[in-house]
């Protein structure tokens, strides 16, 4: 049954609903077949892990890398050095804490909260643009919208010159198309373009981060090249392009489809729309029950044990696969009550959108304001939108979930 079940879960037909696959796999809390991954999939089982130093985030630990049908949702591993994300203590925890020290609390506190105006310009720009385009009452919100909002975003965070953005652009859209599995392309051709995409995006950072300490500015790439004397010392230059990457990757995807869910998801539900274009602070309380309701990372699939743990019930032996189903566990009746119901008003969204643990989305005070400021200024001024099919097509990742395009209508754009 179990692989049975993971594969109707990576099938494509599922894509646009897993949540009753979801349900019926939440019948076995951690779902076990003799050769292949623990699968985990309720929230107290779920969050018990994500906060368990036995479970390792480092793929040179699996032993078991072949038999998981979820391995082929992972993409190319980069030939940079691991990221901090698929690293553990101690260190994980070094270069967490040093790239951490230019973007929030305690070193930088203001980081994400000072760029709010840049992303207000950035987000009326492209409404702006969608106004201006040949056909603004049709519109597709992935690739006019929620597609080059975030990379743009990056580019500022990192100090990307707006005269490279669109190189940046270029790259961006190269290395997260081999993150989709795509059945017609050909695996080699897709292989060498993400890693001739990797490679010329890797020589350009480290040339910039080379330019910029000698000529520092307030970006977040001069303030991770700068050589620091504390106990976590400075990064290497290769170790800054490996980071920068993630930013850009990581950053990038899940923003993209929690934008794109997150204006599918109003726009199934007119009453909460309307209320989000009368009183724009909702936003806030919106973005976090999307997370819950329709998270951009549904799993994390390939966690590997260091030790034997038990979880439900069930021993899982040290150097075993685990998969944590993160959007099954967000919709765990036992934890969430009516938990197929999108409410944004309900009193305690402790949800599992942006992870928990030592592994808790980096970027996510700054996703979480992307969003914020996206779905209030579509809300605003797209007049009377409406979805053009419904379900939308949908990329064909099982792990980052999102349309590949939003077709919508609308009967005009106001104006900002």
């Amino acid at each position: 049954m179990g692989k049975a079940m993971l594969r109707q879960i990576i099938d494509y037909a599922s894509r646009a609903d897993p949540y009753p696959l979801y349900e019926e796999l939440r019948r076995t809390p951690v779902l076990h077949d003799a050769d292949g991954p623990y699968v985990v999939s309720t929230y107290r089982e779920i969050i018990g892990l994500l906060h368990d130093p036995r479970i390792s985030s480092d793929p040179r630990n699996l032993t078991l890398p072949s038999s998981d049908p979820l391995a082929q949702d992972e993409g190319d591993e980069s030939a940079l050095p691991p990221v901090f994300l698929k690293l553990d203590p101690p260190d994980h925890d070094r270069l967490r804490r040093i790239t951490n020290r230019p973007f929030g609390p305690p070193h930088s506190p203001r980081r994400v909260h000072d760029m709010r105006g840049e992303l207000d310009g950035i987000v009326t720009g492209l409404i702006d643009g969608i106004a201006g385009s040949d056909s603004p009452e049709r519109i597709d919100l992935v690739d006019q919208f929620s597609y080059p909002f975030p990379v743009t975003v990056i580019c500022r965070l990192l100090g990307v010159p707006h005269e490279d953005e669109s190189r940046f652009h270029g790259w961006a859209d190269t290395i997260a198309a081999s993150l989709d599995p795509d059945p017609d392309a050909d695996p080699a051709d897709r292989h060498k373009g993400a890693s001739e995409a990797q490679i010329e995006l890797g020589m350009y950072l480290a040339g910039l981060i080379e330019e910029r300490r000698k000529n520092p500015s307030g970006d977040m790439l001069s303030q991770l090249a700068a050589v620091n004397e504390g106990p976590d010392g400075s990064m290497s230059t290769l170790e800054i392009v490996s980071t920068a990457a993630l930013l850009l990757i990581a950053g990038h995807e899940t923003t993209v489809n929690l934008i794109t869910n997150g204006m599918l998801t109003l726009l199934r539900h007119p009453d909460v729309l309307r209320r989000l274009r009368e009183s724009p602070g909702l936003s806030v309380r919106i973005v976090e029950e999307l997370l819950r309701y329709e998270p951009p990372v549904q799993m994390l699939p390939r966690r590997s044990t260091l030790a034997d743990i038990e979880v439900g019930g069930v021993n899982i032996p040290k150097g075993a696969t685990v998969s944590l189903i993160l959007a099954s566990g967000n919709r765990d009746p036992k934890r969430f009550e009516n938990p197929d119901r999108f409410d944004p008003d309900r009193g305690d969204i402790q949800h599992l959108g942006l992870g928990s643990g030592i592994h808790s989305c980096f970027g996510a005070p700054l996703a979480r304001l992307e969003a914020q400021l996206a779905l209030s200024e579509l809300a605003r001024r797209l007049e009377n939108p409406r979805l053009l099919e419904d379900p939308p097509p949908y990329r064909q990742n099982a792990v980052l979930r999102g349309p590949r395009h939003l077709p919508i209508a609308c009967d005009g754009i106001r104006e900002p």
